[in-house]
């Protein structure tokens, strides 16, 4: 039985001043969209969305994504009302220190939170990859009469996120794919933090959408939900992606303030949310209402809840009957964890002087993951053969192929990220995405919210340093490792050859606790006797000694990562045979080395060896941490230039003899001892 208009509006208005109490209390955040966009998140909650607050991570939901988060009052006050684990005295905690409704939604601190929104158009991308895993997961599991694998994912999307570049990105490939099931309503309430959308946003977004591919519908009064309502259930019968345009007020119900600037991100005052109570004939008092007729309404889902994963659960358990194998597989995926003996017998790399480049080796090793890990899937951003991203024997992912595991993300590098991110928390699959390091900065956004939300997104990296030669310095990147280092929770490996690859992508593949990237040559480089020198393997505490020469205690160590480990080793050889004791150190990770004990840091770095060495080919920021006072490093602190890699390297000094000759310039200096 539907709920009569009254009860219907006393929730919409519910939700309105559970947003407006906590801005003002907080006195800090964004009434407007709350206010203007209440409508439409009743009807996607009330209507259509399948969830069940008691078990936010059931894999059967819908997904619902507030792309626009700093409107998070909106969806805080849904996951309260329809049952979450949010109290009412964490939304009137709004924005404080400790408590888990913070200025912007963050994935894994607030149940139902699918994911951290706020930097415009991320949320919207994130959708994309959840649509695509979504696709792909279906074509791979489901079979006529159980489609275990049947869910939506909704999202709210505003102007900004419509202006932001990301978005229009991921757009244009979710159009391409045809991917149905993803269904936004766009809170068109033509004002920005500037004012009138008119000063800068003056296409017909209905048509540029359109235009992608996308179905796109008009509700002219977004404060009516059946309107909404009919809108969402035509979009669910059309195959392609829809953007449903939500006309709407922001600030909605403010005497003064609604449709202007000032609505959205400023507290209304009191005496303004005074009046836009009087207006909507909501009580002065208390703050934070929550009327026991509303309470008692939304309720409903919580045991609407219960009963839709109950149904799933049947539906798994008919799956499992008919296709016993399929829903082992399945089940494991979606719990995340790895198939037995996935990581047995990888490619042992043979010692080779004219060597691999990493990048090469990173695919064949990607192939061999790629055959036992079912659930690995990936592309590249128009890269894919400098990559070497390409699993061998599976097509690409597209509208008629969503069994696909290769994506083409075409020249969309943060789009691609943040669609990654989407996959990557959406479940069952465990996805990467490649391009040239130089161009990480075009997707650093996604990078950075990878990292702050410990979503577990690979990020292959190629074409490292001034070693990938003729293209030039706009395509060689220098400070881009020092940069990516600077992102806490952000894994970095820079392998010093194959052999180290292999253990680089053991360890992506490990981590579900954050995301890693891979930073790999394009030019050959020597894959190390590890008869000789030590197992790669250490690469897994980040730094590692690779040998000691000499007869006696090191009085120099030579540290690189990547490509210009090759050179110390050679190096040091050199300068063993004139009688120097040394240490060689592989320091392919800071952040593996960082979470190592001390005593094993120390085992490697002793305090006691002062004269250090570090030799990279990129900026020398943050190396003083590992080189200490009487260190010295041989870097790239400018832009490069383009001539074959080779001649590069011997104009920058990043070679054998250039190494030798400051090692021993610093043996010779005599150490300075405290006044």
């Amino acid at each position: 039985m539907a709920p009569d208009s009254d009860l219907v509006q006393k929730s919409l208005n519910t939700i309105r001043f559970l947003a407006a109490d906590a801005v003002q209390t907080a006195n800090s955040g964004h009434p407007g969209l709350p206010m203007g966009a209440a409508a439409i998140g009743y009807t996607v909650w009330m209507r259509h969305l399948r969830f069940n607050p008691h078990n936010p991570a059931w894999f059967g939901r819908d997904r619902f994504i507030l792309s626009g988060g700093h409107g998070c009052m909106l969806l805080y006050a849904l996951l309260h009302l329809n049952g979450y684990d949010l109290s009412l005295e964490e939304i009137k905690n709004f924005r404080q220190w400790g408590s888990r409704t913070p200025g912007h939604p963050e994935y894994g601190l607030t149940p139902g939170v699918e994911v951290t929104t706020g930097p415009l158009g991320q949320g919207f991308s994130n959708g994309v990859g959840m649509a695509i895993a979504e696709a792909h997961l279906a074509a791979e599991f489901n079979r006529p009469g159980h489609e275990v694998i049947d869910h939506w994912i909704y999202g709210l999307v505003t102007d900004g996120d419509l202006m932001e570049g990301v978005a229009s990105e991921a757009a244009s490939l979710a159009g391409h794919l045809q991917l149905g099931r993803l269904i936004y309503l766009y809170d068109s309430n033509q004002i920005s933090i500037d004012g009138s959308t008119d000063l800068a946003f003056t296409e017909e977004r209905g048509k540029r959408f359109e235009a992608y591919g996308w179905h796109v519908q008009e509700v002219p009064d977004g404060n009516n939900i059946d309107q909404i309502d009919r809108a969402i259930e035509a979009a669910r019968e059309d195959p392609r992606p829809s953007l449903i345009i939500c006309h709407t007020q922001i600030g909605y119900g403010l005497p003064t303030r609604a449709g202007t600037k000032e609505a959205h991100g400023e507290p209304p005052g009191v005496d303004e949310l005074r009046g836009a109570k009087d207006k909507l004939g909501w009580p002065q008092e208390p703050w934070f209402l929550i009327p026991e007729d509303v309470r008692r309404h939304f309720e409903v889902n919580v045991g609407k809840g219960r009963l839709l994963e109950e149904a799933w659960e049947k539906k798994l358990e008919a799956y499992a009957r008919a296709f016993p194998d399929l829903a082992r597989e399945f089940k494991r995926r979606i719990d995340g964890s790895l198939p037995e003996d996935w990581a047995v017998d990888l490619p042992e790399f043979e010692a080779s002087s004219k060597g691999m480049a990493t990048r090469a080796a990173s695919g064949k090793v990607l192939n061999v993951l790629a055959k036992r890990i079912p659930e690995l899937m990936g592309g590249s951003a128009d890269l894919t053969p400098s990559n070497k991203t390409w699993i061998d024997g599976s097509p690409s992912f597209q509208a008629d192929s969503p069994q696909g595991r290769n994506l083409h993300f075409g020249v969309r590098e943060h789009g691609m990220g943040a669609i990654v991110n989407g996959m990557a928390v959406h479940g069952g699959l465990i996805p990467y995405g490649g391009t040239f390091l130089t161009f990480s900065d075009y997707m650093r956004p996604a990078i950075r919210l990878s990292a702050l939300s410990h979503y577990p997104s690979i990020w292959v990296f190629t074409h490292d340093s001034i070693g990938l030669g003729e293209d030039g310095p706009t395509h060689q990147p220098v400070e881009h490792l020092a940069a990516l280092r600077a992102i806490p929770d952000l894994v970095n490996i820079r392998p010093a050859d194959a052999n180290e690859v292999r253990v680089a992508w053991q360890v992506a593949i490990e981590r579900r606790s954050g995301p890693t990237a891979l930073m790999l040559t394009r030019q050959n480089v020597p894959v190390l006797d590890r008869k000789v020198y030590a197992s790669a393997e250490g690469l897994r505490k980040g730094a590692y000694v690779l040998a000691d020469l000499g007869e006696n205690s090191p009085e120099l160590i030579l540290l690189a990562s990547g490509s210009e480990v090759g050179l110390i080793v050679e190096a040091g050889l050199l300068l063993a045979a004139e009688g120097v004791n040394l240490r060689l150190v592989s320091f392919p990770s800071w952040e593996l080395f960082e979470q190592q004990d001390r005593e094993y840091r120390i085992s490697v770095l002793p305090p006691g060896v002062r004269i250090r060495l570090a030799v990279e080919a990129g900026v020398s920021l943050g190396w003083e941490r590992w080189i200490g006072d009487r260190g010295e490093m041989i870097s790239v602190d400018k832009f490069g230039a383009s001539a074959p890699y080779e001649r590069i390297y011997q104009e920058y000094g990043l070679t054998v003899e250039q190494i030798v000759k400051r090692a021993q310039q610093m043996l010779a200096t005599p150490l300075k001892t405290a006044s």
